[in-house]
């Protein structure tokens, strides 16, 4: 009896044992799964992290790549204007051209016909008239209008040389071409000459007053007054003409600069037959 019951005991007491040796081995698997767990959040928060900074890398190359194309088009929209303008200039340019070319073709045409008329007249009045003195009267004056119509022609092919304002005008670059275009009668010339900045001068139906001359880039600044009103035309180019129009003209008056130095200028203002007529020649 005493055996049983001390084996008895015996198995009772060895049975906690095992139990311990259970819980501690959960419990080293725990600790191991929870080190486990861990070291799986870390990976996958890295992995998240460099998915992000990846996705951010990938929006800055994009935007680069949109400012780059949206340079390219404004590069090529500044370059179509461009052309636009080379092209729009190279046309008034032929225009100017052919205007010029037609009218010098019509002028000759007139003076040829002038020429003819004139040597008709004479030869009619020589052919009625039988005085010797009325002859040579008549031939000298024929040789005169012969001479002064050659020399008109003449005058017209060196108009050729001369350049052509928006309104058909010639524009003159010295007192010699003025001349020329006196000749053609057109229009009125007025030269000018103001020789000190501020100073004021009565050039035909205006008063120019001068306001400032760059001499290294050819340009000035004047006012003109005219209608009682005052304009500045400032920074302008020298044989560059300035138009503007007074009460009673349909035609604008035009004015050149054809010279500068220091604080001075001069030029000429040209003024429509028609105003000056309708003017009195004020």
């Amino acid at each position: 009896m005493l055996d049983e019951h001390n084996k008895v005991s015996s198995e009772t007491v060895g049975a906690p044992r095992w139990v311990s040796l259970g819980f501690a081995g959960l419990a080293l698997l725990g600790v191991a799964s929870l080190g486990i767990g861990w070291n799986a959040s870390n990976r996958a928060a890295a992995a998240e992290q460099a998915l992000i900074t990846q996705h951010q890398e990938i929006q800055k190359e994009s935007q680069a790549v949109a400012q780059r194309i949206a340079q390219s088009e404004e590069t090529g929209a500044r370059l179509q204007s461009d052309l636009g303008v080379v092209t729009d200039k190279l046309k008034v340019t032929q225009g100017e051209l052919a205007r010029a070319r037609s009218a010098s073709k019509k002028m000759k045409e007139e003076y040829a016909k002038e020429l003819g008329d004139v040597e008709a007249a004479v030869r009619s009045e020589l052919a009625t008239k039988a005085s010797a003195e009325e002859v040579n009267t008549k031939v000298g004056a024929l040789s005169g209008d012969v001479t002064g119509v050659r020399g008109d022609l003449e005058s017209t092919r060196k108009d050729l040389g001369m350049a052509r304002t928006e309104f058909g005008t010639l524009i003159a670059r010295n007192s010699n071409e003025i001349d020329q275009l006196r000749r053609l009668g057109e229009r009125d010339y007025h030269e000018f000459n103001i020789a000190k900045k501020g100073a004021k001068e009565k050039v035909g139906t205006v008063t120019l007053e001068l306001r400032g001359v760059n001499v290294k880039k050819n340009q000035y600044s004047v006012a003109l007054y005219a209608d009682d009103k005052r304009f500045e035309k400032n920074n302008r180019a020298v044989n560059e003409p300035i138009f503007f129009y007074m009460q009673g003209t349909r035609q604008p008056l035009e004015l050149v600069i054809n010279s500068v130095g220091k604080d001075k200028v001069t030029g000429y203002l040209s003024i429509p037959k028609t105003f000056s007529a309708s003017s009195g020649g004020k």
